[in-house]
């Protein structure tokens, strides 16, 4: 994730920011240029002064404190980018609900901020009825009879279900520890399920099935069964010879959907890493592999392996920084070369569609 600076005052202000906290100006997201920008009111909506040439408003879910993105004016729409995919969202009146929404929509927000950048097609439910990307954020419930009606986290056909639970720390806690997960957040929910979407548009409808199968292997084997599998046996011992994590051993889908998550996050974290400027310059000899510099865009990256090379020192200095505060690593995973090869898969279909 970039910073960014108030056009005003020269502070610089961050992604879910509504006003400078230098200058005061109020502050929203122009997702076409990827900029944050200053705003100056005008006609009832608001001129940027990144793009004071045009009339934007507020999208209207900040009317709940849940998104500072902008809408052109004369875009005919009242939801942003990113607020417009959503299908169901939880009773607002209920304010732990508003709270937990909140957080999945920052979460969501900066999904669609990668989504963006990279230009990836991302129809809504207006344009492709049938298959465009929605969210459904829904509570667990109870049925007349008293059984709990529990909503689990999923995918299908473009509609990405999310347990607002997941929006609890205390909770999501709970279930990272029950189910042996050792990187639980709500974004990485976000990457993983967006990945389902994207396999089927990348992938099953992309002419790569062939080259899908040769790396991940094939998808027709049944879901259901492989899953329950997976909960009854857990994953090989051997599994992080060929996968990024647990989850990915489950079934073809699944791994996929873990290393795509997995690309995201490494693609933002470089870019987070390059806008603060951090070198990697190790003061002991026999180091020289750990050394870095992130001075290009991540997002247009020639190689899976130019983001390799960059983000595996960075990891390796980032855990160790956690290991002095007597912290878990922030950063536990292997780069092995089966996964490298399925990060480069991912990374070549999603600058094929740009």
């Amino acid at each position: 994730m970039k910073l960014f600076q108030c056009q005003n005052c020269g502070n610089v202000v961050h992604f879910d920011n509504t006003a400078c906290v230098s200058c005061g100006m109020p502050l929203g997201y122009l997702p076409a240029q990827a900029q944050i920008s200053a705003l100056e009111a005008a006609d009832g909506g608001w001129r940027p002064l990144a793009d004071k040439e045009r009339l934007y408003f507020s999208c209207e879910n900040a009317a709940h404190d849940a998104c500072n993105w902008l809408v052109p004016a004369d875009d005919g729409r009242t939801l942003c980018e990113a607020c417009r995919h959503n299908r169901t969202v939880p009773d607002l009146s209920v304010p732990e609900n508003l709270a937990n929404w909140r957080k999945l929509e920052g979460a969501k927000h900066q999904l669609f901020y990668s989504l963006l950048r990279w230009g990836l097609p991302a129809p809504d439910r207006t344009e492709d009825p049938a298959h465009g990307l929605a969210f459904d954020f829904l509570s667990d419930g109870t049925a007349p009879d008293g059984t709990p009606q529990p909503v689990l986290t999923g995918h299908a056909d473009g509609l990405i279900t999310i347990n607002i639970a997941e929006a609890d720390d205390a909770e999501r806690e709970a279930r990272r520890t029950a189910m042996h997960e050792p990187y639980r957040t709500l974004l990485g929910h976000f990457r993983h399920e967006v990945g389902h979407f994207y396999w089927d548009v990348l992938v099953r409808d992309g002419g790569r099935l062939d080259a899908f199968r040769a790396l991940f292997g094939d998808e027709r084997a049944d879901y259901g069964a492989a899953l329950q599998a997976h909960y009854d046996n857990g994953a090989p011992g051997d599994w992080q010879n060929a996968f990024i994590s647990t989850y990915a051993t489950a079934h073809p889908w699944e791994d996929f959907a873990e290393t795509w998550a997995h690309y995201l996050h490494m693609v933002d974290a470089l870019e987070t890493a390059g806008t603060f400027g951090l070198k990697l310059r190790p003061r002991i000899k026999g180091a020289e592999e750990l050394a870095a510099e992130v001075d290009f865009s991540p997002y247009r990256a020639a190689t899976i392996t130019e983001l390799v090379e960059a983000f595996v020192p960075l990891t390796v200095a980032i855990n160790a920084i956690n290991r002095s505060m007597g912290q878990p690593d922030l950063y536990p995973f292997v780069l092995n070369a089966p996964v490298i090869e399925k990060l480069d898969f991912i990374h070549t279909a999603i600058h094929a569609k740009k």
